[in-house]
């Protein structure tokens, strides 16, 4: 695959992985749509900082977009995720569905940033079999 076209499908996946993060987590929290707190309560966060997290959120996205900033973002990503993840243990919620999901996020974000960073890829190679 040409240096090209693995820079526009980087793009498109960052992209998609932007708004995806965007639209279905920063802005429920930052607009105070009731579905942010209902599902924040219902993971065990009484009285949750929802605004804050939103903020966060939105600066991490911000910086993974950038190209400048975006190993940064993805490094902060990767630790908003986390916490995702383990307020998802801690709730005992299923595995494959929604404990599991913050890894395929991580994926999703960390695939589109090697594919549309030269300098991702030379630090984590791929090594091609003969």
């Amino acid at each position: 695959m040409s240096q090209k076209t693995m820079t526009i499908i980087g793009w498109a996946l960052s992209g998609l992985y932007g708004l995806f993060i965007l639209g279905a987590s920063v802005y429920p929290k930052l607009a105070g749509l009731p579905v942010a707190d209902e599902t924040m309560v219902a993971l065990g966060w009484e009285a949750s900082p929802i605004l804050l997290i939103g903020m966060i959120e939105l600066v991490c996205v911000v910086l993974y977009l950038f190209p400048v900033t975006s190993v940064l973002g993805a490094v902060l990503l990767m630790a908003v995720l986390g916490g995702a993840m383990a307020t998802q243990i801690r709730a005992g919620t299923p595995l494959f569905s929604n404990v599991l999901f913050s890894i395929y996020l991580g994926l999703f974000m960390w695939g589109g940033l090697w594919l549309r960073s030269p300098a991702l890829r030379a630090l984590f190679p791929f090594a091609r079999r003969t």
